[in-house]
């Protein structure tokens, strides 16, 4: 079973005697800023595993509770610019991660959590966006479009099967991913004693093209989100688990987002 760089998806149910397929994965950075995770693909049955029962998921249940996500984002978003409270942006960015975890390691789906998760998250962007925006008038709406962009491109990449989701694509996404999430780890260090640090995020040449190749790490991550979802409908999971997957996709649109509009600031600079 094909496993993906989201640490959210490596909680889906094991095949047990319901019929249900193997699910593992290898995790990497949510947002690109968490820990690389690797898990190994067994085919056996954990005698621990509690059995799932319940309608099994299907392609709209997904659709739906992720569109339900990531409107809540966007309104909550919305109206932390509408209001001009943008000071709430560190605090909802830090509920968001504390969500985020407890989502992860509490290995149950929860609707709840995800839109909480989804809730915070969008007012930590809509605050994060504000005075961007201010600055580069439109730069919000662009990076948006640009986001909705490469999720239906890497949809129609994904379900025409220009580039398929193999062992070998997700090892090398998994290298991919852990070399950035270094990258950026070091560069944060290294700015605590150099000015700009390695110079990945001073808005320079070399920033302009960290940040294309972290967008390109995070957009084909959706290839192997689409693909752990595509895996939990065929193997029939009960449809609890859309609010989980809905929340796996909302990590890496939010991840996405907050890189896009970062590279549109660099190209809009002085």
């Amino acid at each position: 079973m094909r496993s993906t760089s989201n640490p959210a998806f490596r909680n889906l149910p094991t095949q047990g005697q319901g019929g249900y397929a193997t699910f593992g994965s290898s995790g990497g950075g949510m947002m690109g800023g968490a820990s690389a995770y690797a898990g190994s693909q067994t085919s056996s049955v954990d005698p621990n595993q509690v059995q799932e029962t319940g309608r099994p998921i299907t392609v709209d249940d997904i659709v739906q509770k992720t569109a339900i996500s990531g409107g809540l984002a966007l309104v909550a978003g919305l109206l932390t610019v509408m209001s001009g409270m943008t000071w709430l942006a560190l605090p909802a960015f830090v509920v968001g991660i504390v969500v985020a975890l407890i989502v992860i390691f509490k290995q149950k789906p929860s609707a709840p959590l995800t839109l909480t998760y989804s809730g915070a998250m969008g007012v930590a962007l809509g605050g994060i966006t504000a005075p961007i925006n201010a600055m580069y008038p439109g730069i919000a709406f662009q990076a948006l479009i640009g986001t909705a962009g490469v999720f239906f491109g890497m949809l129609v990449v994904y379900k025409t099967g220009a580039v398929k989701v193999t062992p070998r694509f997700q090892k090398w996404m998994m290298g991919a991913m852990i070399g950035v999430v270094v990258l950026m780890i070091s560069n944060l260090v290294a700015s605590f004693f150099t000015e700009g640090g390695f110079g990945l995020r001073d808005g320079g040449p070399l920033a302009i093209l960290f940040s294309i190749v972290v967008i390109g790490v995070a957009a084909f991550s959706l290839l192997m989100d689409f693909d752990a979802a595509d895996n939990a409908v065929k193997a029939g999971v009960p449809e609890k688990y859309s609010w989980y997957i809905a929340f796996g996709l909302m990590t890496t649109l939010v991840w996405l987002y907050i890189e896009i509009l970062r590279l549109l600031s660099y190209l809009r600079g002085d």
